[in-house]
């Protein structure tokens, strides 16, 4: 999608608008809880009513990014995002607020779209997704920093993504206005790897769903069987925010050095395992270890992940289509888990969730494999000429990072 001369800025700052929504979810579905007259369970609808609409607009626009081109849908995505959460931060009325949840989540999965189109055009599309990731889980963990200490209220969350968009807004004068890839494949253009690309979607959507089954009920695991108190609860869901930035700033450096294979499949099965001791813990030391240890692998895995699939297609359909896929998973998580827990309790839920990521790890595995084979060795040609220039963070109401951003 980029031009020659775009510079990844734009990019970066357009996926950590996409996806910020995702990542600041658990504490805005929290408050949507406590401020409005809404259960956990129509709170959390509210939420998965956001994701599936903007997993929707992934599905719907993948293939369209070229036709209508990148300046004008990141405008479009990142103007729907204002309109829907500034509205829905400014009112109390809860059919409002729906519809004002699934305008900004479509807006979001549009920017997330476009960006994800242009990462994977970009000559190292794991280096821009790493960026990006980080830069999101950064933002993300400065609003649950701040926003405990500005008061009650549902509309607090929401207006930080309606800002964040509007910060962005400017920067999408550096996308082109049409993507060059319209003119040379035109917009009928097949998808290639079909077979790959549709394993890795799906077993994308069974990698989100287990993660985020977890991060739907972690905060009732500590609180409940691992006996911490909510403000050391809090302490322990910070610091695994903080391994979260950590683990991207290790994917950013380790970059494809070991291929794709090793991190996504290893990467994969210690999550399996770092869930299983966080919902099997019944003190604050597993517990702990668990969050902290899961929230440092997921992005570098997620990483990975969006890498791979911007490499199945270069116009970036592969890297929407998957991404729209982990969100439904997403959505689909918290249900799951609640499901789960009450009828098999904490310890056997999470050792179901840790065998479906088993499961998921072996076909992903494979898509990567087959990847790297296929990658040509990089030649280094020394030239004269310079250069072209994120479960639920600690709120009252909710807590820690999102691994189900993704």
């Amino acid at each position: 999608m980029s031009a020659p001369r775009t510079t990844p800025r734009s990019l970066v700052a357009l996926f950590t608008a996409g996806y910020l929504a995702s990542y600041l979810l658990p504490t805005t579905v929290g408050r949507l809880d406590a401020g409005l007259p809404l259960t956990a369970t129509q709170a959390g609808a509210v939420g998965s009513a956001l994701l599936l609409s903007s997993a929707s607009a992934g599905f719907l626009l993948a293939s369209r990014v070229d036709r209508i081109g990148p300046r004008v849908l990141a405008r479009l995505g990142l103007g729907l995002a204002v309109l829907g959460y500034g509205g829905a931060a400014l009112t109390t009325a809860v059919p409002a607020v729906v519809a004002g949840a699934v305008v900004g989540g479509f807006g979001s999965g549009t920017a997330t779209t476009v960006a994800a189109s242009g990462i994977a055009a970009q000559r190292d599309p794991h280096r821009a997704s790493a960026l990006g990731l980080l830069t999101v889980s950064a933002l993300a963990g400065t609003v649950y920093l701040t926003v405990p200490h500005l008061g009650p209220g549902h509309g607090l969350p929401l207006a930080a993504i309606a800002l964040t968009a509007l910060a962005v807004w400017p920067l999408t004068g550096r996308l082109p206005a049409a993507a060059p890839a319209a003119r040379h494949r035109g917009p009928g253009a097949p998808l290639p790897h079909r077979r790959r690309g549709l394993v890795l979607a799906a077993a994308m959507l069974g990698w989100a769903l287990a993660q985020n089954s977890l991060w739907g009920v972690s905060s009732r695991i500590g609180l409940t069987q691992a006996h911490l108190t909510e403000a050391a609860l809090g302490v322990v869901l910070a610091a695994a925010l903080g391994a979260g930035l950590l683990g991207v700033l290790g994917a950013g450096a380790l970059g494809p050095r070991f291929g794709r294979a090793v991190p996504i499949g290893a990467g994969t099965a210690v999550i399996a395992g770092c869930v299983a001791l966080s919902a099997s813990a019944t003190g604050p030391a597993g517990f702990a270890a668990g969050e902290i240890a899961w929230n440092a692998l997921y992005p570098v895995v997620l990483s990975y992940v969006i890498g791979l699939a911007a490499s199945l297609d270069a116009r970036g359909r592969w890297a929407v289509l998957v991404g729209s896929a982990s969100s439904l998973g997403t959505a689909a998580g918290p249900l799951a888990g609640s499901v789960l827990s009450a009828r098999a309790g904490f310890p056997a839920m999470g050792a179901v969730l840790g065998l479906v990521l088993l499961a998921v790890a072996v076909p992903m595995t494979a898509v990567a494999l087959r990847a790297d084979r296929r990658r040509p060795p990089v030649v280094e040609i020394p030239v004269d000429t310079p250069a072209l220039p994120a479960r639920r963070a600690y709120d009252t109401a909710a807590a820690g990072p999102a691994p189900g951003t993704g």
